[in-house]
């Protein structure tokens, strides 16, 4: 099998593939929302652009920020389990949510605020690969406002076999699909939007603008992952010096409490004599 160099969970080209085409967006969103894609009459991206100056930054999103029929929905891929990843999106919906609303405007008028997350690893403890949680009351689960919504797709859960007439699991193939066979295989589903999406695939990653994009992108990554080495690294340094300090002081402690001279545990220890006076 020949693996794809990129996939569709490569972020860059997630944002410059559903930005450039936003009609395959529409239908994706309708899909993960479980809604038709007829039934969208405001459909509007919010920061389709990528700038290049922020690709090399590692806390960088390139989410897709849109208005959906007056709700505000943010879609993104999530490829890692850094562990804080349900709060992560309940601080994203916050500040979403809180910003929705303009001076002066009363909190009713605040937007259903929806988070869409593909997640390249299982979250949740069960079979399911689609979950959408509301809040509600636990016990007679009365849903306390529709404002409020996470929709959680887990990829390592589909199942192998697909058919053309699950939209929301034939899009989900797409972004788990690894290998140009998997991609030719959706492709011969003979459905147009995936047909149109695997097309405009192969023509972005072979454009100089993205190979660019995933170069900054890749050295923000490698980076970050250097500066995490070396983090670790004087972290054992300075738990070594601090153990062998603690050592000396408590020669010095002993030294002290048998009457050694000053002099005396100085050449002992290599401290100072003034370290030893203020220990005394």
């Amino acid at each position: 099998m020949r693996k794809l160099e990129y996939t569709f969970k490569t972020d860059t080209l997630f944002k410059m593939l559903f930005v450039e085409h936003q009609h395959l967006l529409k239908k994706l969103v309708a899909a993960l929302m479980g809604i038709s894609a007829t039934s969208i009459t405001q459909f509007d991206v919010q920061n389709p652009e990528i700038q290049p100056e922020n690709l090399g930054d590692k806390f960088c999103r390139l989410d897709i920020n849109m208005i959906v029929n007056g709700q505000r929905v943010d879609l993104e891929i999530q490829v890692c389990n850094e562990g804080d990843y349900i709060e992560r999106v309940m601080f994203y919906w916050a500040k979403e949510f809180a910003s929705a609303l303009p001076s002066g405007a009363s909190y009713a008028e605040l937007p259903r605020t929806m988070i869409l997350s593909i997640l390249d690893f299982s979250l949740f403890d069960c079979e399911e690969y689609q979950s959408f949680f509301q809040p509600m009351e636990v016990t007679r689960h009365t849903v306390m406002s529709d404002k409020m919504g996470f929709h959680f797709f887990e990829l390592p859960k589909l199942p192998e076999k697909i058919s053309g007439k699950d939209e929301l699991l034939l899009w989900l193939s797409l972004f788990n699909a690894e290998t140009e066979e998997e991609l030719e295989q959706i492709k011969a589903l003979e459905v147009p939007e995936m047909e149109q999406a695997i097309n405009a695939y192969y023509k972005i990653t072979a454009s100089p603008e993205f190979r660019e994009a995933e170069r900054l992108r890749e050295k923000a990554r490698h980076d970050e992952a250097q500066a995490l080495h070396h983090a670790k690294l004087e972290g054992k340094l300075e738990g070594k010096l601090e153990g062998k300090l603690e050592q000396k002081y408590e020669i010095v402690r002993n030294a002290l409490g048998m009457g050694m001279a000053i002099a005396d545990i100085a050449r002992l220890t290599g401290l100072s004599k003034q370290e030893i006076e203020e220990l005394r």
